[in-house]
């Protein structure tokens, strides 16, 4: 793996394939474990295509082994897909993708970064607040009577 940068992808980036990979690969631990099942089994490379035109694809590695989704909002930027591969945890890629949204929403005059997790994914949760997110509320799916993610926020102004 050479690049160790976080770099972005365009739409019609080779590494898009990769990066379903990736997050195949990194979301496979929560199978069985998340109720409702997570978006990405509706994820196509089209839509990967589309975040990086509409919001932005941020990648590190050649092959990709760490990546996050970015998209602004009026009051925010939100996090998403936040994904890092099994083999290179523990290496403060995710920390280090974490620092490039909030330089992208400083670029944007947004004052803070939002991201959910699954309510089953304590490990996930003090991930985040480990990185400066404090829990803001607990959301329900449609059709679900219970709570099923947390939603952090992270202010950076």
């Amino acid at each position: 793996m050479a690049r160790l940068t976080p770099y972005r992808l365009a739409p019609d980036a080779a590494q898009i394939p990769a990066i379903l990979a990736l997050l195949h690969e990194a979301f496979a631990y929560m199978e069985g474990r998340i109720d409702p099942p997570s978006s990405l089994h509706r994820l196509s490379l089209a839509d990967i295509a589309t975040q990086a035109e509409t919001g932005e694809v941020w990648a590190i590695g050649t092959p990709p082994v760490a990546c996050i989704f970015l998209s602004p909002a009026p009051d925010h930027l939100y996090l998403g897909k936040l994904a890092v591969a099994a083999s290179h945890r523990q290496k403060g890629l995710a920390r280090r993708l974490v620092g490039v949204a909030i330089r992208r929403a400083r670029a944007r005059h947004l004052p803070r970064l939002v991201l959910k997790t699954r309510i089953e994914l304590t490990e996930n949760q003090r991930a985040f607040a480990a990185m400066g997110f404090r829990l803001v509320a607990h959301e329900t799916h449609p059709g679900h009577a219970r709570p099923t993610s947390c939603r952090f926020e992270r202010d950076i102004t």
